[in-house]
């Protein structure tokens, strides 16, 4: 699986091809060319499921149809089987921890049926865990005198895994779009479907440590695919994992058991977090930042188990502007760090054109429920210009701004004003700007993808992490062949090569040229190769 490269695609802010301002999937049909162009293998959907989009679609009222805001069922068997005559298959994203409340199964147990209520999780008396979008995790229902779990937002309602009939449920559920011809699921915060048996009050923190990666995870995980992914041949499946650690990472992913193909963790993007708290700013750890790919890359390999490449994704600042000037050495810089490490590529729509963060300069710009939650949170202890600056640098909206295709109107997204404003910056490319020019950013990306498939090398070899503590500095081997050398600072930085390097591989400088003591222009990236 580590050689497929993976689009992922936030279907709202696509394409849209019925001028309603929400992206759409005949919009994302439309765009296929575009996508086989660039050379990607698997185009990761974010939900289209039918629900009330309180978050966005992660509160799946319906998990068998297409929520009409995206089209129909037949559009989406249109674009797998459109996909798939282009040599690219459709990952559909789980969202199998919680349903909307509602969901029928949760309408019904809020009628008090007790069967209905115990695919659900309610309590007589709450614990004092935190909602990961702010306040209580834990929801009072007056008529029932209870009260239910939600992890994320009240209208997103955990279910009980240890309910068989929810299990079979989930099962039933992937047969159905693996019948429909899906070759991928991406399932949503799945090391958090394990509850304790007792749930008690944290007295260290917000309660993430008392209910992440729970003691049957893998076990579930094992189940699900025996059941149904792993009966048929080349599906791709990655966890989304919260808060967890490189042993539970590689139990969920172990090649030699049924469990899932790669997993997602968030670790490295946790170092501009001060104190560990992500509305807290501060500058981003390179350091650390390294340190914890050599883990994690060490880590996983030990325990042959393989791990998700990416910076960008809906959740998520733009990389591009969170670790670099914005520049398309920057840009390409990052592209080439990800692509030259050991494990599966993600791309995130909008970041092969070199898409930045959203800077919207007021709270009625913003969409995204947390960040709206936060605003409010934030006002007791911040002004309200800090506020906004947190949440420039911080909101989820930075991801999930409209794909500026052209000049025309609404930068060709859409007929209509779209659901959510485009990118403030400065600088907007646009992807006809970069379709033009054979040295954009787009076309570095699609290089990058010919290099990593044309040598097993940089998917299979062995990573060696060189230097670590250098101060500017990623630096790597693979196989003992590739040098893969990264700037990570707007400065000029000297490097001396200790071996005979005679190819070059990958480079972000047009007039880069071999010599033995180097001087790193800003965001510059170098891979070299040894000639055998």
């Amino acid at each position: 699986m580590e050689n497929k490269i993976v689009y992922q695609i936030y279907p709202k802010s696509f394409n849209d091809s019925r001028g309603r301002g929400e992206g759409d999937i005949q919009g994302i049909i439309q765009r296929l060319d575009y996508l086989a162009l660039l050379g990607v293998d698997v185009l990761w959907l974010t939900p289209v499921f039918r629900s009330p989009h309180v978050d966005n679609g992660y509160d799946v009222s319906d998990y068998y149809h297409v929520d009409p805001r995206f089209g129909t069922d037949a559009d989406l068997q249109a674009l797998i089987d459109q996909a798939r005559l282009r040599g690219m298959d459709i990952m559909l994203d789980m969202v199998f921890n919680h349903s909307s409340t509602e969901h029928p199964w949760f309408q019904k147990a809020l009628q008090g049926d007790v069967d209905f209520m115990n695919r659900y999780i309610f309590v007589d008396n709450p614990v004092n865990w935190q909602s990961k979008f702010g306040g209580s995790a834990f929801e009072y229902v007056k008529e029932l005198d209870k009260y239910y779990l939600h992890l994320f937002d009240k209208t997103q309602a955990d279910l009980n895994w240890e309910n068989p009939i929810v299990f079979d449920e989930f099962v039933k559920i992937c047969r159905y779009w693996l019948d429909k011809g899906v070759r991928g699921f991406r399932f949503d915060v799945i090391n958090l479907i394990s509850k304790p048996d007792v749930f008690e009050d944290d007295h260290q923190g917000d309660g993430r440590r008392l209910y992440t990666d729970g003691p049957n995870v893998s076990q579930y995980l094992r189940k699900l695919g025996a059941k149904s992914f792993a009966l048929v041949d080349d599906v791709m499946t990655v966890g989304e994992l919260s808060s967890t650690s490189i042993e539970k990472a590689s139990q969920y992913s172990k090649k030699s058991e049924s469990g899932l193909s790669t997993v997602f963790n968030f670790h490295h993007l946790k170092v501009d977090y001060k104190d560990g708290n992500k509305w807290a700013l501060k500058p981003f750890d390179f350091l650390e930042l390294k340190h914890l790919y050599a883990d994690w890359q060490k880590g996983m390999i030990e325990n042959d188990a393989s791990m998700s490449l990416f910076l960008n994704n809906h959740d998520q600042p733009r990389a591009i502007s969170r670790f670099t000037n914005e520049s398309f050495e920057g840009a390409t810089m990052l592209a080439s760090m990800i692509f030259t490490l050991k494990g599966v590529v993600y791309i995130y729509q909008g970041e092969e054109i070199g898409l930045p963060n959203a800077y919207f300069d007021s709270i009625r710009d913003y969409q995204d429920i947390e960040s709206l939650n936060y605003y409010k949170i934030l006002l007791k202890d911040h002004s309200e210009k800090e506020v906004l600056k947190i949440l420039q640098e911080r909101s989820r909206d930075n991801g999930r701004t409209p794909i500026p295709w052209n000049d025309d109107i609404h930068y060709g997204f859409s007929n209509a004003e779209p659901w959510l404003g485009f990118s403030k910056a400065k600088t907007l490319w646009t992807v006809e700007d970069a379709l033009a020019d054979k040295e954009s950013i787009f076309y570095f990306y699609k290089n990058l993808i010919a290099i990593r498939k044309s040598d097993p090398i940089l998917i299979d070899g062995d990573i060696e992490f060189i230097d670590l503590d250098h101060p500017n500095l990623f630096i790597y081997t693979r196989a003992d062949q590739y040098l893969c050398i990264h700037n990570f600072y707007d400065k000029v930085v000297d490097y001396e090569l200790k071996e005979d390097y005679h190819d070059v591989v990958i480079n972000n400088y047009s007039d880069f040229k071999i010599k033995k003591d180097l001087k790193l222009r800003p965001y510059e990236s170098v891979v070299l190769k040894k000639v055998i």
